[in-house]
């Protein structure tokens, strides 16, 4: 695999695919032992979230970008995408599961998801966080009712007594991500982007643990193949990179990072983000944590948008990539998965960048490596 760092990318290679236009339909899909419901998870999710509008960057279109949309899923329930996954596995839960209540681990976004929809259901739910978890985010899970254990010092540390937590008490463990419904929940995105932007040609998606990237282009993928989805990691938050270049579940030591939300592994026992993530992204970037600051900062002054460092990403590396003027056909739409933020961590980030643009953007990384052009086996 090539990787390049500050918004330079790279590509897995995926056997059996083609050059970019030449893929058969469903080619990626085909390599998968699962299928997702994503029309059913639609259906049961609608009494519990909002669909959520499209921005268009109009400063930053040009002849050569084309059209760059954001698709706003920090104006979600509860300010995430994540409300949308958890909105489909708890409502799959039969009533003596219900009963038993449910676990979940998070830093802060699927926890405040799962106590939000528990309590609208009346399920007891118990949320593990990590201890530099968003002091914001705590609160809200708190407010909705569920009981919430600061445990650990990393996020998996904090999983890890989850589960223990779940097995011993028999309540259900509800996954952040590497769930079939929870996949299915966020997948739901991608079906709403191909009916609202006709001429779709990329997604840039926020990437950790990989059910959001996985469900979008599981959606697109079944839909209209050609469409390039590019999953964005923060440099400092990348185990799904790591383990995509392993081939295996790796764990790596978690950094202090902007992207909070998307710190943490992938699971030892992952079955299957890392091969959604496998077979139907096309590319990978990675960006700074400079660059993440200055992305939050410029939906602020510009945009007039809170959105939280992991919810910044995908913006980060649209607005490298805009500023690199790259020909690109078709519309172009960015993931902006959360707004939560603590009022501590934003002021500090607006006070960093001040006045923002995209030339902060772009000085905030050093240029990309120079990258052999991805081989493709077909």
């Amino acid at each position: 695999m090539e990787e390049g760092h500050n918004g330079a990318t790279w590509g897995p290679r995926r056997p059996g695919t083609r050059g970019k236009g030449e893929r058969a339909r469903g080619q990626g899909l085909q390599a998968l032992s699962f299928r997702l419901d994503l029309v059913e998870a639609r259906r049961t999710i609608a009494p519990f979230v909002r669909r959520t509008p499209l921005v268009r960057m109009r400063e930053l279109d040009s002849a050569a970008v084309g059209a760059i949309y954001l698709k706003l899923e920090s104006l979600q329930v509860t300010g995430s995408f994540k409300i949308r996954g958890a909105a489909n596995r708890l409502a799959a839960l039969r009533a003596e599961e219900r009963s038993r209540g449910v676990v979940a681990c998070s830093s802060g976004n699927h926890g405040k998801a799962v106590a939000h929809m528990a309590a609208l259901l009346g399920i007891p739910a118990t949320i593990f966080v990590p201890r530099w978890v968003d002091p914001t985010k705590q609160s809200a899970m708190e407010t909705a009712g569920a009981q919430v254990v600061l445990a650990g010092d990393t996020y998996d540390e904090a999983e890890a007594q989850a589960l223990d937590w779940a097995l011993a008490r028999g309540m259900t463990f509800v996954q952040p991500f590497d769930d079939p419904w929870v996949v299915a929940g966020q997948g739901t995105i991608g079906l709403e982007l191909l009916e609202d932007i006709p001429d779709l040609s990329r997604v840039l998606i926020p990437l950790s643990g990989g059910g959001l990237a996985g469900g979008i282009a599981y959606a697109l993928k079944e839909r209209r193949p050609e469409v390039e989805v590019v999953a964005v990691s923060a440099e400092r938050a990348r185990a799904m990179v790591e383990s995509l270049r392993a081939g295996a579940p790796v764990e790596i030591p978690e950094e202090e990072t902007l992207a909070e939300a998307l710190s943490g592994g992938i699971g030892r026992e992952n079955r299957y983000t890392l091969a959604l993530i496998r077979e139907l992204v096309d590319r990978h970037s990675l960006v700074s944590e400079e660059a993440i600051a200055a992305a939050m900062a410029y939906a602020f002054h510009e945009l007039h948008l809170v959105v939280e460092g992991g919810g910044a990403v995908a913006l980060a590396a649209a607005l490298l990539e805009a500023g690199r003027g790259q020909p690109r056909g078709g519309s172009t739409a960015v993931l902006v998965s959360g707004g939560n933020v603590s009022m501590a961590r934003w002021v500090e980030v607006l006070g960093r960048y001040d006045p923002p643009g995209p030339a902060r953007i772009r000085q905030a990384s050093h240029p990309p490596p120079a990258l052999r052009p991805r081989r493709r086996r077909g």
